[in-house]
């Protein structure tokens, strides 16, 4: 399966083309007969352009820092980064632009770049017609979101990478598609002909050509701003909407069915499951079957093959409806999400399992995505020399070569290795069965499966180190970054693994360190350089990552640096008109559309993040503005939040937090006492979602700084020299405890 986006907005299911249906239908129809005129260039034309393609050297990306640029560095296409350069070319010279987006960690990007941006003929007609512009998507996710847009608009809601757009030279887009192969094949066009036809279209219909890329951008605002609103939502709503989402959940294997047979991890959609499984036990009568659901869907996974069952971490979605057959590249946005649901399910049900997988997780990230200097890189791809899951996937011998027939025979019984493979001949290692079916096969016990399995894993891991490895895209993104921050620092809360808590403090300094200039965030880093100004979700998951991150240090400068960086995006971000926060700054570079949604995709929306940001830093601070503001940004997004759930379960999380009157909770005594441990331990083991929590330690020095700027402090002391807490609602506070089941009883 090839160009899979992660589509979860509502209204791009109900996009139609009916801006450019004539344009796109004239050359798709042109394509499908054969493009008689493509045919008649002569012997002699095609020659001299194939010749003027070769390129020994390299083209303008050779300077860029992303990984994914620099693999067509050398490409005979005469390729240009984003920037003033490529887009005065296109207006000087009256040219259309062929944007191509894509990742580093990307499959069919590999393809296409193999197959189309290597052919010498298809460079030629590229370089003679286009103006060629390649973006990371990762690093410009703006221009990443209008113009998958346009591609969705295009293509009846579907959408992908490599997304492949046609621009007018002012940036209008009149054609798009995702991955096309070189000549005609599986329903598709061949990439040849459609360069060859819109070059033609562009000289003899341009008139038509741009009239519908007029009409196609003028839909496009409408579609990716979104008005001010003053919707509501209620905790029925919430409850109403979790229903829905749980209605949609396969209920064989778990997940959400994505419309075909890929399977994202649906993490946003559990932690909304698990909230509603919260309230329903409070209330007295609690709805297994929501909890149930994410049982069912997080041991799927684990014991799936999209997760990596001997060094640990996920893939980014499965290609079939039983977890089995991953798409094999590893996201760092991937690790944090789902490591995040696994610690929440631990909570709520106590059983180590999830937490075992999280910590998994953590520890594959820590030891293969963190550079030396603290940030985490992007991704791991899905290929190595040149085939997807080659690192991952094993035949029966190569298992029986490194631990010998026997220990191979009960490790294939375990993990599903066979000689005719389950997929494409090779085996890729998931666990079909229980442990208990297994051992009582192998007539052993689960204990002397686990422990006899240990060691094999360890071995078949040594081996695969020494294969050809995917490639490390180690540029480091300050969004990712502070996803994983906020997901390791909730890890050594809940888990009490202290190195968890150095890993992302490490990152955190470094985003703070390499990727902040003049008190603004930018957005990537890589090879001592740091560029692109920071977009809101920059911003919005940094202070997240930030507010988990002193809730487990306690250091005064996490908060403090939120508290900076929360006014600076206001400033920057915020729409007074309508409410909510824009994904551009007011400075950036402007683009076709400034958008401004509340959508979740592959990674949560920035308005939902910050969303929930402004409730904790306004619990906090007391700063009533930031509690208006996002009062406001709730109002704008709500009538889409409750019409379209699906879409939007990280805001109805949010929504919920602000509803469930947060609890605030203050502890003071000495940061390193053991009874004060204690209550920070009884405050992270449960699944308490409603909460901020704050730690006065009275002989540590930043306690002034503190005591200014939070005034949930006020007044709060030690009890008989004590380490004491005080759980507050609504500024009201219960009576103070001194020990931890007290404690733990004012949370329930």
């Amino acid at each position: 399966m090839w160009s899979v986006y992660h589509i979860k907005q509502p209204k791009v299911a109900a996009f139609t083309c009916w801006a450019n249906v004539a344009l796109a239908l004239a050359v798709l129809t042109g394509l499908v007969l054969g493009l008689a005129s493509a045919a008649q260039a002569s012997e002699k034309d095609e020659a001299s352009m194939a010749s003027a393609a070769r390129n020994t050297g390299s083209n303008s990306l050779i300077h860029s820092t992303s990984p994914y640029l620099l693999q067509h560095a050398h490409n005979p296409v005469d390729w240009y980064p984003w920037g003033g350069e490529a887009l005065d070319k296109a207006r000087a010279e009256n040219k259309p632009i062929f944007l191509s987006i894509g990742y580093a960690a990307c499959h069919w990007c590999h393809v296409m770049e193999r197959e189309s941006f290597e052919n010498e003929q298809i460079a030629a007609l590229l370089n003679r017609y286009f103006v060629s512009i390649k973006v990371d998507r990762e690093e410009r996710p703006d221009l990443d979101e209008v113009y998958m847009t346009a591609t969705m608009m295009l293509n009846q809601g579907q959408g992908g990478w490599p997304m492949s757009v046609f621009l007018t030279p002012d940036l209008k887009p009149f054609f798009a598609g995702t991955y096309f192969p070189p000549e005609p094949r599986y329903g598709r066009p061949g990439f040849g002909d459609v360069v060859q036809r819109l070059a033609e279209l562009w000289e003899t219909e341009r008139g038509r050509v741009v009239g519908s890329a007029e009409e196609l951008a003028s839909a496009m605002q409408g579609l990716r701003t979104v008005p001010g609103g003053e919707g509501t939502l209620t905790r029925e709503t919430i409850s109403k909407a979790a229903e829905t989402v749980a209605q949609q959940f396969d209920r064989r294997n778990g997940g959400l069915p994505g419309g075909g047979t890929n399977k994202f991890p649906p993490c946003a959609a559990m932690a909304l499951l698990l909230r509603e499984y919260r309230h329903s036990q409070e209330a007295g009568s609690p709805n297994e079957d929501y909890l149930g659901l994410v049982k069912l869907t997080l041991e799927r996974m684990a014991r799936g093959g999209i997760y990596d069952q001997l060094g640990g971490g996920i893939a980014r979605y499965s290609t079939d409806t039983k977890w089995l057959v991953p798409h094999f590249e590893k996201m760092l946005y991937d690790q944090a999400q789902v490591a995040d649901i696994y610690l929440e399910a631990y909570q709520v049900t106590g059983e180590r399992f999830y937490a075992d997988v999280a910590a998994d997780i953590f520890d594959y990230v820590i030891t293969d995505l963190q550079l030396p200097e603290g940030g985490f890189c992007s991704a791991r791809d899905a290929d190595s020399e040149g085939e997807e899951g080659k690192y991952y996937v094993w035949t029966q011998a190569e298992v029986e070569e490194v631990l010998g027939k026997e220990d191979a025979g009960l490790f294939a019984s375990y993990y599903d290795v066979s000689e005719a493979g389950n997929w494409e001949g090779r085996n890729i290692l998931n666990v079909p069965r229980p442990p208990e079916t297994v051992a009582k096969l192998n007539e052993i016990s689960v204990e002397e499966l686990e422990r006899r399995l240990e060691p094999m894993r360890a071995r078949l891991l040594t081996a695969r180190a020494e294969r050809m490895p995917p490639l490390l895209d180690d540029k480091v993104l300050t969004a990712w970054n502070g996803l994983m921050i906020a997901s390791l620092a909730k890890g050594a809360q809940v888990l009490g693994v202290e190195e968890y808590a150095k890993a992302a403090e490490r990152a955190a300094d470094f985003v703070l360190g390499k990727l902040r200039k003049d008190g603004r965030l930018l957005r990537t880093y890589r090879a001592g350089t740091a560029h692109i100004p920071g977009f809101l979700s920059d911003y919005a998951f940094f202070i997240e990552g930030l507010l988990n991150l002193y809730e487990v240090t306690f250091e005064a400068r996490w908060l403090r640096t939120a508290y900076e960086l929360n006014e600076t995006l206001i400033a920057h971000f915020w729409d007074e008109e309508g409410g909510g926060f824009f994904y551009t700054a007011d400075d950036a570079e402007k683009l076709l559309v400034r958008t401004k949604d509340a959508g979740d995709q592959a990674v949560p929306s920035g308005n939902s993040a910050q969303l929930l940001n402004l409730y904790r830093l306004a619990l906090l601070s007391g700063r009533k503005d930031w509690r208006e503001k996002a009062d406001r940004t709730l109002a704008a997004f709500a009538g889409q939040a409750a019409e379209h759930p699906l879409a939007y379960e990280r805001l109805l999380c949010t929504a919920d937090f602000q509803m469930s009157r947060p609890k605030e909770v203050a502890v003071v005594g000495p940061a390193d006492a053991e009874s004060t441990r204690e209550m920070l331990r009884a405050l992270h083991e449960r699944f308490v979602p409603h909460k901020v929590i704050v730690l006065l330690d009275p002989a540590a020095r930043e306690g002034i700084w503190l005591k200014d700027h939070v005034p949930l402090l006020e007044g709060k002391t030690m009890l008989d020299g004590q380490p004491t807490a005080y759980v507050c609602e609504d500024y009201s506070c219960r009576a103070p405890v001194t020990a931890a089941g007290a404690l733990a009883a004012q949370l329930r």
